[in-house]
């Protein structure tokens, strides 16, 4: 069974579909479904996965498409596409029920342009293109898809938005296409330069020997991919974007969009470019670590909960950048399981956000108090996304944090050093969001709140389960990532780290 093609048919189809129907609530109802039949072939393709394989891309699928160019379709998916697709599958499902009423433009601060089904049929169609992205094994192929997920999600932002959202959707999509423009250049340049007549992922590992070309090729890729994550100092446009977008998109341009840019840097900046990674290692250590600190001390002066949460991302995507160039097997494992984990706690931490400015019309911030008396369960699933935001010790996020500097302080402990100060921010941050939201006097304006309702807590519980699972039992997917980050460490030529103190045992023996 061609289990990746039918992933992406499945949800194309599903919009088509809900593009025809013409009763609103039939139209949420059929997306709602044809996203859970993609999340329940993802669950059975994940059982079918063998990590001790032999093959590097399971699933493969490899058809001709531009024979010319030596252009084809190829799909397969290693231990690391296939978390991210499962994490991709898992939180459509959970957006679009929690987007029930995002387009109906009930206590929306601007009326959406466009129609409900139009919406929901966006979501399946982003789906698609995001479970693609992680599938591809072509090199154009993979660019495709990384400038075909703009479009739906710029249509959501722009049309589905706060009041500033025509500026975000510009503004995220000028430097979504300044980065894939450098991207497409490179591209490019890897086919002629490589003399391969393919664009076949595999067959152009170690096909660019002259460390110079590396070097241009290289800053080609990881700048796109840098614009996409977002890494410092090309975040700018994610605040506004996340602010302005509904809590819906927001969940899956954080969550899983954003992830493109790391996957990107984990599976072809390393693997193609191998000396110009170790070559640029040193600055991109320390836009990581600025990242971290950055992102973390400018959450702590926001007012606004979406723009709060997105400069947390900012600081989280320094981990994990930090992780992937680190080049160590736990930092690089961290860094994979991080990209899962982040999807869980700000898919949470956005989510509960959107239901509080539901309630109240407002993100501000200031405008709340005192909700944890009307609204417990609300409270309660708010305290437990945000401590998975400071990486609380029980929680999915510890783990990934954890892995990621003690194998970044193998090669690197000034900037583990620093880095570890990120979470001592991310307490004040989220603990004082939480404080000024949810304790204190309760607010004239939060007196009428309702607690979570049924749906409302379909949509959080899972999340927060997954938190809890995950932060004592992260073994499943470790178990699944491990290989898969193995194969592409050796494909770099990275040599397992030794400590010094084992090095002196050694030698004295």
């Amino acid at each position: 069974m061609p289990w990746l093609s039918t992933l992406m048919a499945v949800p194309v189809l599903g919009a088509v579909g809900v593009s025809l129907v013409k009763n609103d609530k039939l139209a949420k109802q059929v997306a709602l479904a044809v996203s859970l039949v993609v999340l329940a072939l993802t669950v059975v393709m994940a059982t079918r996965f063998d990590p001790a394989s032999a093959e590097r891309f399971q699933f493969a699928e490899v058809h001709q498409w531009i024979p010319r160019f030596g252009v084809h379709y190829g799909v397969g998916v290693d231990g690391i596409a296939l978390v991210l697709i499962a994490l991709s599958a898992l939180l459509v499902p959970i957006v679009i029920l929690a987007s029930w009423h995002d387009a109906d433009g009930t206590g929306a601060a601007a009326p959406p342009k466009r129609s409900v089904r139009t919406y929901f049929a966006l979501l399946l169609v982003l789906e698609a293109m995001m479970i693609g992205v992680f599938a591809a094994t072509d090199v154009f192929l993979f660019y495709v898809f990384f400038e075909a997920m703009l479009i739906p999600m710029y249509f959501m932002i722009g049309s589905y938005g706060g009041v500033q959202r025509s500026y975000a959707a510009v503004k995220f999509l000028l430097y979504s296409l300044f980065g894939g423009l450098l991207m497409l250049v490179a591209v490019i340049a890897l086919y002629v330069v490589a003399e391969k007549n393919t664009f076949m992922f595999p067959e152009l590992i170690g096909a660019i020997q002259d460390p110079g070309t590396q070097k241009w090729l290289f800053l080609g890729f990881f700048i796109a991919f840098a614009v996409k994550a977002p890494l410092w100092p090309f975040h700018t446009w994610l605040p506004d974007a996340a602010a302005q977008a509904p809590a819906g998109a927001a969940v899956l341009l954080v969550g899983v969009l954003d992830k493109v840019g790391t996957y990107g840097m984990l599976r072809f900046c390393l693997e193609l470019f191998p000396e110009a990674s170790k070559f640029f290692t040193p600055l991109v250590i320390v836009l990581a670590v600025v990242g971290i600190v950055y992102g973390a001390i400018v959450a702590i002066g926001q007012t606004d909960m979406k723009r709060l949460i997105a400069y947390t991302s900012i600081s989280h995507f320094g981990f994990i950048a930090l992780g992937v160039f680190a080049m160590t097997k736990d930092a690089g494992a961290g860094a994979t399981l991080y990209m899962v984990n982040h999807g869980f706690s700000t898919g949470a931490l956005f989510l509960i956000a959107g239901f509080l400015i539901y309630r109240r019309g407002s993100s501000r911030i200031a405008d709340y108090g005192g909700v944890q008396k009307v609204s417990p369960v609300l409270a309660g699933t708010f305290l437990i996304a945000g401590l998975s935001g400071l990486s609380l010790p029980g929680l999915s996020t510890f783990v990934s944090e954890f892995m990621v500097l003690m194998g970044s302080y193998e090669r690197y402990k000034v900037a583990a050093i620093i880095a570890a100060s990120g979470v001592v921010l991310a307490a004040i941050y989220i603990l004082w969001m939480y404080q000024r939201t949810m304790n204190g006097p309760t607010a004239e304006s939060v007196k009428g709140f309702t607690d979570l309702n049924a749906r409302e807590r379909w949509v959080v519980g899972p999340l927060v389960a997954l938190l809890i699972v995950f932060g004592f039992f992260p073994k499943p997917m470790l178990d699944v990532i491990n290989p898969a980050v193995d194969k592409t460490l050796s494909s770099v030529h990275v040599t397992p780290f030794t400590p010094a103190v084992a090095e002196k045992k050694g030698a004295g023996q």
